[in-house]
């Protein structure tokens, strides 16, 4: 191929990571808003998408992993802020897309990862309303309130990338009762949305991890617990090994770049074969 077809092959297909080992940004001067960044999995694909050219703001309530993460991605040479936004709380979601605007001029991508179940291990006859309500609000009703106010300004540019933490719970798990029916709402919502804001050229996509290893899931387990749970899974998982949290950023990344924008209403399962 001669040098000015690749140019030209390059500057159509620029969406293409490297050419004949020539790197190309896949988010190179987007913005990106990303919730529950303090996290394992909200802090890799914050700085997943930095990595790849985008400016990336991270939200969260722990104010301080959330500059520990903005510091690490500006240390690398990326571009990043922080801004705290409490997930229950309506009137912050809604002033943390606003601000998000404000500050980085737009949203091209927003990722709605924040979210927790607060009965795991729990059994039909243990399960609080109080926590049954949380996990409403937390994980279904703050990416419904994010996902209105970012809609709205992608509606106006024609043109975004919503992605939503969805688990594999949500085919249904007898030790996760609340986080799998948040889970499977979130499907419905996702597929619905992406049905609603596709004539505008926003893609809709959700993401379904199976165990990921993260501190945050090893915290509520004790450590023989968290040993025997990944013994099990590396053996039922065809591909043999537990998630990391990379693996659920590169996917996000693909969400969000243009490779995947004939892609929406669909749940990416990033599972490692698990019930296949």
């Amino acid at each position: 191929m001669s040098h000015r077809i690749s140019e030209l092959f390059l500057k159509k297909f620029g969406s293409i990571k490297y050419y004949w080992g020539m790197e190309i940004m896949r988010l190179k001067d987007k913005t990106a808003v990303v919730t529950g960044a303090a996290g394992a999995i909200g802090g890799a694909i914050a700085e997943r998408f930095a990595e790849e050219g985008a400016i990336v703001l991270l939200s969260d309530i722990n104010t301080e992993a959330g500059e520990r993460r903005v510091k690490y991605i500006k240390d690398k040479g990326g571009s990043a802020l922080f801004l705290y936004a409490d997930a229950f709380k309506e009137e912050e979601l809604i002033k943390l897309i606003s601000t998000s605007i404000e500050k980085l001029g737009r949203i091209d991508i927003l990722v709605n990862n924040v979210g927790y179940d607060f009965e795991i291990m729990k059994g039909l006859d243990e399960i609080s309303s109080e926590n049954w309500n949380k996990s409403i609000d937390l994980n279904i009703k703050s990416m419904f309130v994010c996902t209105r106010e970012a809609g709205k300004h992608m509606m106006e540019r024609r043109f975004g990338k919503i992605i939503n933490m969805s688990s594999i719970a949500r085919r249904g798990n007898p030790i996760q009762l609340t986080y799998s029916a948040t889970k499977a709402a979130m499907e419905g919502f996702t597929r619905s949305v992406a049905q609603y804001l596709g004539p505008y050229g926003i893609n809709v996509n959700a993401i379904a991890p199976a165990l990921i290893e993260t501190e945050t899931i090893k915290s509520n387990v004790s450590k023989d617990e968290w040993e025997a749970l990944k013994a099990d899974c590396e053996f039922r998982y065809p591909l043999g090994r537990v998630g990391q949290p990379i693996d659920i950023a590169n996917c996000a990344l693909f969400l969000a770049s243009e490779e995947s924008s004939f892609i929406t209403g669909q749940v990416i399962e990033v599972t490692g074969g698990a019930r296949l």
